[in-house]
């Protein structure tokens, strides 16, 4: 067998945490401590081996990759301290950026050297739509208990669509629209290339309700109720900060739909809608009660990543703090700006309201280029691997 190792790949991998691979001889103590690895299909030693000899192209069409959840076991009793866990860790943020369109964002996003124009794009999109809606003006506190921000960017009279729904339209749908393409084309592009790989050949193609039914849905229950990450060891606490924080992106994104129904639908026939909605609010309570589910749980995970590095000798990475500053960031500034508003206090709530909608655009517009694209990823490499043991594949 004719080796080509891709050089860049390996000092990329060195450099995003998985310095510690030429450490690694291959005795298999990672596949057997693995909780998820198998008897038939055994990780992550086929991964180290690979990733030592820089077989990119067979490790990114791997969906092993994406199924290891990173809890540490392999790492921990691993006698060379080659720690696979990171390794794997590195593959997948470089996946993110190999799979990630447009390219030219993927990269910017995966460097620390560009965080200045990471954190600058967004802010100055927001800023200049700010500018540009003529709503750049301090209120009263007396307007801001009666409108709350919903007059951020301006106000008119035109009864189809507030003037700032309008704006944050503007702002967020195409950052949305964005991600869900991108994340999209990454998908498309990796079940290609694992299908390729692993030489699976349809016998007769699913439709969209049988692969929804049979292979993507059975995967995000998984998902959802934690399968994997509670047979994990070492670092079973994970679920801890992992499960408040998914079930509080869940509660939001029905805030978000229910709040955008509400204002650019009923607010058509019920103007008095586009106000702030009351605390009392069964929903308003609910987006609270989500943000302080996201503060505690991305803490945890703080916590735990801030132990690892220090306890265990876990590779320090970009790729790993980037999500969790990020998550902090929109929970902390919306929380605020809410607390802004309600003590009266103008200028403060607005600050933290800018802040708020970058760091939102930001967990949108770089969601398929960052850690938060495991969720896509994984779901759909979980579904590949139901999918390939199908009566839908030729044996």
């Amino acid at each position: 067998m004719k080796v080509n190792p891709d050089l860049d790949f390996i000092r990329y991998m060195k450099s995003a945490g998985g310095d510690t691979l030429k450490k690694c001889y291959q005795c298999a103590t990672c596949s057997v401590v693995c909780p998820l690895s198998t008897d038939d299909k055994p990780f992550p030693r086929k991964e180290m081996i690979w990733a030592q000899w820089g077989l990119k192209d067979k490790l990114l069409a791997d969906p092993d990759i994406f199924l290891c959840h990173q809890c540490g076991d392999c790492s921990a009793y691993c006698p060379r301290g080659a720690k696979p866990g990171d390794v794997l860790g590195a593959i997948r943020a470089y996946a993110y950026t190999h799979y990630g369109f447009p390219s030219g964002l993927a990269k910017m996003v995966s460097s620390s050297k560009n965080l200045p124009l990471t954190i600058g794009l967004p802010a100055l999109i927001v800023l200049v739509m700010w500018f540009i809606s003529g709503g750049m003006r301090i209120p009263t506190a007396e307007a801001m208990s009666q409108y709350g921000f919903g007059h951020f960017f301006g106000h008119w009279d035109w009864r189809w669509l507030a003037k700032n729904v309008a704006f944050i339209d503007l702002i967020m749908v195409p950052a949305f629209g964005l991600a869900v393409y991108a994340a999209y084309r990454g998908v498309s592009t990796m079940w290609k290339a694992m299908m390729t790989q692993y030489n699976v050949s349809t016998v007769y193609r699913p439709s969209v309700n049988q692969f929804i039914e049979q292979f993507l849905w059975p995967s995000i229950k998984e998902i959802i109720v934690h399968t994997r990450f509670n047979k994990c060891g070492v670092n079973v606490n994970r679920v801890i900060g992992h499960l408040p924080l998914m079930l509080a992106f869940i509660a939001l994104l029905f805030v978000t739909a229910y709040s955008a129904f509400v204002q650019d639908v009923l607010g058509i026939f019920y103007p008095s809608l586009h106000g702030p909605m009351s605390m009392m609010n069964p929903v308003k309570m609910l987006a609270n009660v989500a943000a302080i589910a996201m503060i505690f749980g991305v803490g945890v995970l703080w916590s735990n990543r801030s132990a690892a590095e220090a306890e265990e000798g876990t590779s320090a990475t970009y790729y790993d703090w980037f999500l969790i500053y990020e998550i902090m960031a929109v929970a902390v500034t919306g929380l605020g700006a809410e607390l802004g508003r309600l003590v009266g206090v103008p200028v403060l709530a607005y600050f933290l309201y800018y802040l708020h909608l970058v760091s939102v655009l930001m967990l949108f517009l770089y969601m398929p280029y960052t850690k938060f694209a495991h969720l896509v990823y994984r779901t759909f490499a979980m579904a590949f691997e139901k999918y390939r043991e199908s009566e839908f594949v030729g044996k």
